[in-house]
């Protein structure tokens, strides 16, 4: 499942827990996700306001901000993130997801399900301002 697995990240609908990297259970993030509401997930890259410190090892400091959220049916929610503090001995990082490499997107089901992926823009409840 997406979230669950290196080099990924997720809500999963049925608890609203947020994973990344995460085999372990997740973090309390937001209320699970009802039939007939439509859920977004999106990553917002920026650079950051200040270089890093010269006296930093590398990979201290993040090269880019990456701001994760979350939106339910047009509103944006909440969000997090993604360089923020992780637990040092389950989380195992946040490789992959800084825009270093090329993202994809993945949904991952158990069970019948309908859903509809949309990546058009304009076709967004939320919009960006």
């Amino acid at each position: 499942m997406p979230g669950w697995e290196r080099g990924s990240l997720a809500v999963h609908g049925d608890d609203g827990r947020r994973y990344v990297n995460d085999t372990w259970g997740g973090k309390d993030f937001t209320n699970a996700i009802q039939a007939g509401q439509t859920a977004g997930l999106g990553m917002e890259f920026s650079i950051p306001s200040a270089p890093p410190d010269y006296g930093s090892s590398p990979g201290q400091t993040p090269s880019i901000n990456v701001d994760v959220f979350f939106t339910r049916d047009g509103v944006k929610e909440s969000g997090w993130s993604l360089h923020e503090e992780l637990d040092a001995q389950n989380d195992l990082g946040v490789g992959g997801l800084d825009g270093q490499f090329d993202l994809y997107a993945a949904v991952g089901l158990f069970g019948g399900v309908e859903f509809e992926v949309n990546f058009t823009r304009d076709r967004w409840l939320w919009q960006p301002s």
